[in-house]
């Protein structure tokens, strides 16, 4: 695999790529079950599954991405220590990745990151700077500080490393179900649906991947209706993990390659989709998690076979909870 940071790709992940870094994860990240949702199921008339990457170390998926990055530094570079942009999942997965490393984390955040995920970095050890409210402004402030100190950037999808991580999400799920009709993924910049894309379509071409993403920040659905990544001039909407201005360049040429369609949600609906998750599942579940589930609860898509929403994170805590719930 021919690794890119914040260019183009010479080769796209591959099924091998995937099945290295899950051999370089086994015993270090937690292996996810799939949990069949029985309401849902009873309901859509076809067996729905969950991927509760919520019971993942640091709460979320981000953690495999980060680690597979970290494992493939020349340990030197390593010792250097490492530095994220990121909304706050992937802030927590690099300080995970770093605390099982041995090495220092910073992580450039929003001004408006929640309480849960910016001090879920602080446990884990990494050093947190806020900065602008924007995914540029922290990307911008991350590759400064990073030439300034010789940090390494560990971008949080625009790596195929980092993708082939996630893509063991991928491979995971179709170990456990290989009769998969559709698995449905979350859309933040794309990272996680070019690796469960990329996996899911070399072990089983006919199963459909959905990426779903917020309605108020369709990036991957301007995406490709232009061709190539478009900037959105505002980033609105409930799931702060999926709110990114750009579709990252890397994950699209994935995206393209692999992913059947893309579908919006509404903030209303994800809340609708928390509850349930919560009530029936017994899963704490961030809006960026739930998004796959309010797809099928609404509609937006419709199951067909046995069918996989990945539940992305957890990061959220009692406080955002209560308020939501009201």
């Amino acid at each position: 695999m021919t690794r890119a940071v914040g260019g183009e790709p010479d080769v796209l992940v591959n099924l091998d790529d995937v099945r290295a870094a899950a051999a370089a994860l086994r015993g270090v990240a937690v292996r996810t079950p799939l949990l069949r949702d029985e309401v849902l199921s009873d309901r859509l008339g076809h067996a729905i599954w969950l991927k509760p990457e919520v019971l993942q170390r640091s709460g979320t998926f981000k953690f495999r991405g980060a680690y597979t990055f970290l494992s493939r530094l020349d340990p030197a570079v390593r010792a250097r220590g490492v530095i994220a942009p990121s909304s706050g999942n992937h802030a927590q997965g690099v300080a995970m990745a770093a605390k099982v490393f041995g090495v220092q984390a910073t992580v450039v955040m929003p001004e408006t990151a929640t309480e849960a995920k910016r001090g879920g970095a602080e446990r884990l050890g990494a050093r947190v700077i806020l900065h602008g409210t924007t995914s540029h402004e922290r990307t911008e402030l991350a590759h400064s500080i990073a030439a300034r100190d010789g940090l390494t950037i560990v971008h949080p999808y625009n790596d195929n490393a980092v993708i082939a991580g996630q893509g063991t999400v991928g491979t995971e799920i179709h170990e456990d179900l290989p009769d998969v009709d559709s698995v449905l993924v979350q859309v933040g910049g794309g990272g996680l649906l070019a690796g469960i894309a990329v996996a899911i379509k070399a072990l089983s071409p006919s199963t459909r991947v959905i990426g779903i993403e917020p309605e108020r920040t369709p990036k991957l659905s301007k995406a490709r209706a232009a061709g190539k990544p478009v900037r959105l001039e505002h980033q609105q909407g409930l799931a702060d993990g999926l709110l990114v201005a750009e579709i990252g360049a890397i994950p699209f040429q994935h995206h393209q390659a692999y992913v059947d369609e893309v579908v919006t949600v509404a903030d209303a609906d994800i809340v609708l989709a928390m509850r349930h998750l919560l009530d029936r599942g017994k899963l704490v579940v961030e809006p960026s998690g739930a998004i796959t589930v309010a797809a099928l609860m609404t509609g937006a898509v419709r199951a067909r076979g046995p069918t996989v929403a990945v539940l992305s994170g957890g990061n959220i805590e009692w406080s955002a909870l209560t308020k939501l719930f009201a």
